[in-house]
């Protein structure tokens, strides 16, 4: 075997001792001698391999002109297609328009001077108006062609108040119906126990088995308290006793409404007695 670099083997002596009385045409000596010449190789042919791929892209970006020549049968014209040719196009500003100032115009004031402790001093009133637009003051400004329409005048002035023509209810005439009957405080059969407890029936001249019979009529006013307490019925004494009670009982009664207002009104109680 020649002593090259891809033949030479530094551990060939130590194979040689290891298969020492040993067949040698065992495939374990013919590995172990070719083993370091195959990874030589390979080491090499990786080696160009990479260095083939590393070398083509430049050789190849030598070819690669960086100019084309374009000809149309004339003169050669150079062209870099890397760098176009810049084009200064002006772009156009936008045209602003100004808007146009109000122009104040001319007005007069009609509006009389109102009367105070320490009057300015007065000055006449233009009455012929021409050029301004009437308002509530005087201001210099650019005339008008048009001056009989008013600005700046509020709707109501001098106008009147609307006056209301209805005629109010009198209070202290007692109206013949109402929305809301009057009723004691405590509900009308508490109203009868209270006179029939307080009833005294030895003033009463009557006859066994007797049924007395009376019919009170009484104003609720709008306070709540009664008047014109009127008893009528056959036996004087009842009567007289019935109006006696009823003027003295105590509480108030809720008054009759209408229009949602408190209003007098009249009220019938009837009462009867059977005497012993």
């Amino acid at each position: 075997m020649n002593k090259n670099f891809f033949t030479r083997d530094e551990h060939q002596a130590l194979n040689e001792i290891i298969f020492q009385n040993r067949n040698k045409e065992y495939g374990a000596y013919a590995l172990r001698n070719e083993a370091n010449t195959m990874l030589k190789k390979a080491l090499f042919v990786g080696v160009t391999l990479f260095a083939v791929v590393a070398i083509v892209p430049l050789v190849v970006s030598q070819f690669k002109g960086e100019h084309h020549v374009i000809s149309d049968g004339g003169t050669a014209v150079l062209i870099d297609l890397e760098r176009p040719k810049d084009q200064n196009v002006e772009k156009q500003k936008p045209i602003v328009v100004p808007p146009k100032p109000d122009v104040p115009l001319k007005t007069q004031s009609l509006t009389p001077p109102e009367p105070t402790r320490n009057p300015p001093v007065e000055t006449t009133i233009n009455q012929k108006v021409d050029d301004a637009i009437i308002s509530t003051v005087t201001t210099p400004g650019q005339a008008v062609t048009n001056p009989n329409q008013n600005i700046g005048v509020p709707s109501d002035v001098g106008t009147k108040p609307a006056i209301d023509n209805t005629p109010k209810p009198d209070l202290n005439v007692i109206p013949t119906s109402v929305d809301v009957e009057a009723n004691f405080n405590g509900g009308i059969e508490g109203f009868r126990s209270k006179v029939l407890n307080n009833f005294d029936t030895s003033v009463v001249t009557s006859e066994s088995g007797e049924i007395v019979k009376a019919v009170v009529t009484f104003v609720v006013e709008r306070d709540g308290s009664i008047s014109n307490i009127k008893a009528s019925g056959v036996n004087a004494d009842f009567n007289k006793e019935a109006e006696k009670v009823i003027k003295n009982i105590k509480g108030k009664w809720n008054p009759a409404k209408l229009g949602g207002q408190n209003v007098r009104s009249y009220f019938k109680f009837p009462i009867s007695m059977q005497f012993e």
